[in-house]
């Protein structure tokens, strides 16, 4: 039988998932006969059946589906190790990052980004899991945490504080409660592991309450239950400070925390020639020395910037 030609089987997998000739035929930029000449070529040569033919498209046939189960992956793996490739010299760019910050702290600030490149073309991927750089078709990432993740460039950008939060609601109706006495508040707990409130409590005093009013099991919900006045959040500054500004939250007495972890740009060797990622990282470092300004100015006296 010799070899086959990979662009029949490429072009099996193509009608095997599509389920129809005709898109099948527009996808692979060929006219419907040609691309059923070749699915009849590649029939033969394997002296099988592959699809069965009705009114309103193919079905493969037992043995389809093992050609398909055997080479369809091996397509996959050589589409997914090319998209790396393709995006690499232009301006396309992905990158992956939390909840919390793409929303709370990227997002608001992207109109600049369009304004100054307006050519980049962005895929954002909002996540709480690390993305794996050496299996995903991603270009950079924005993450939290201690900065010592191997093989990958890491640059910081800014370190993060919390303080207690509230929504006005609540703090109307807690009226004449001493805000630095935190175990007469309601108090929201956050997602396991976190020992945030035990951290808090050790370093500024005060007895920390039994238990919580409610308990939460990812940020963005504990947000959300501040934001209703639940209860008080200790809140990031990264992604409260724009519900403290527009007055949703307030923060609770005068202390802050400075937490060891911070907020990373993070990318692979093979994206540091894209050029894509070169102007989003100068604009981003530029983005994250304003921001440390800013807070600079918003701190109390005693709050640490870095």
């Amino acid at each position: 039988m010799g070899k086959l030609p990979l662009g029949l089987l490429q072009q099996f997998v193509l009608i095997a998932r599509q389920g129809n000739f005709s898109r099948a035929a527009r996808e692979a930029n060929l006219t419907v006969s040609a691309l059923s000449h070749q699915m009849k070529q590649l029939e033969e040569r394997l002296q099988r059946r592959l699809f069965e033919r009705g009114p309103r498209g193919v079905t493969l046939t037992v043995e389809g589906c093992s050609l398909l189960d055997a080479v369809g992956e091996h397509f996959d793996g050589i589409e997914h190790a090319l998209s790396t490739y393709r995006t690499r010299h232009h301006d396309a760019l992905t990158l992956s990052a939390s909840p919390g910050i793409m929303s709370s702290w990227l997002v608001p600030r992207l109109p600049r980004l369009v304004a100054v490149h307006p050519e980049l073309v962005l895929n954002l991927q909002s996540g709480s899991t690390l993305v794996d750089f050496a299996r995903e078709p991603v270009d950079v990432a924005l993450r939290y945490g201690d900065g010592a993740w191997p093989d990958l460039h890491c640059e910081r950008l800014f370190g993060e504080w919390i303080a207690p939060v509230a929504a006005s609601a609540l703090i109307a109706r807690m009226a004449g409660t001493d805000p630095n006495e935190l175990s007469r508040w309601p108090l929201l707990g956050e997602p396991s592991p976190s020992t945030r409130w035990a951290d808090w409590f050790e370093r500024t005093g005060g007895t920390r309450p039994a238990r919580y009013v409610a308990q939460f099991d990812s940020l963005d919900a504990l947000r959300h239950a501040a934001l209703e006045g639940l209860g008080v959040a200790l809140g990031r500054m990264v992604t409260s400070k724009s519900l403290i500004d527009a007055g949703r939250l307030q923060v609770l007495g005068n202390n802050y925390l400075p937490v060891p972890d911070a907020y990373w740009l993070v990318y692979p060797p093979r994206s540091r020639e894209h050029r894509g990622l070169q102007r989003f990282r100068a604009w981003l470092l530029a983005e994250a020395e304003d921001y440390r300004r800013q807070m600079s100015a918003f701190r109390p006296d005693d709050m640490a910037v870095d």
